[in-house]
């Protein structure tokens, strides 16, 4: 489709956050009138992964982000002590920094480790496996998962404050009496 043609270029040369954001709305424009949806279908409804309707579809700059932080990454725990101790600097605006949400992923993989496995659901303790941060080798996959279920969740929050149409719609009924 059209985001791998795009994400290269994206990747390789330095472009700010709101430019991919513009992108985006771009192709979210054009993908809802090509599936036939209401232009006031949100991309929460198009891109959520928790959601019960789940498009295999993928967003520009959930795409971006995560390529960001897989280069930054890749930079940093690089086997080269050459290219490990030359800082990389990766310009993506003022909305969003790479290296901001790299160490916040990092943290918060960290913080999962301590605080352990939990059930979060009807299948119970023990019914998945947990990687731990600190056994695991290849860390890079678990930094860019970690993006990605951070902009998953802020996807779902978008969706809650969203106010609900039938809401509205309900209290404008008539009362009956039957």
């Amino acid at each position: 489709m059209l985001i791998p043609k795009l994400l290269w270029p994206l990747l390789v040369y330095d472009f700010c956050s709101t430019t991919v954001e513009a992108i985006k709305a771009k192709i979210n424009k054009y993908t809802r009138k090509w599936l036939g949806a209401p232009p006031g279908l949100s991309d929460v409804a198009m891109y959520c992964r928790k959601a019960k309707l789940k498009l295999p579809m993928k967003s520009i700059l959930e795409e971006y982000k995560c390529g960001k932080a897989r280069l930054l990454t890749m930079l940093e725990e690089s086997d080269d002590p050459v290219v490990k101790t030359v800082q990389p600097s990766l310009k993506t605006g003022r909305k969003w920094k790479v290296t901001e949400a790299v160490d916040e992923a990092k943290e918060c993989l960290k913080m999962k480790e301590v605080i352990g496995q939990t059930q979060t659901d009807r299948r119970g303790l023990g019914s998945t496996t947990a990687k731990w941060w600190s056994k695991t080798e290849g860390k890079e996959k678990m930094i860019i998962d970690e993006i990605r279920n951070k902009e998953d969740s802020t996807r779902v929050q978008k969706a809650v404050q969203q106010p609900s149409k039938v809401s509205g719609q309900i209290g404008t009924l008539p009362y009956r009496d039957s």
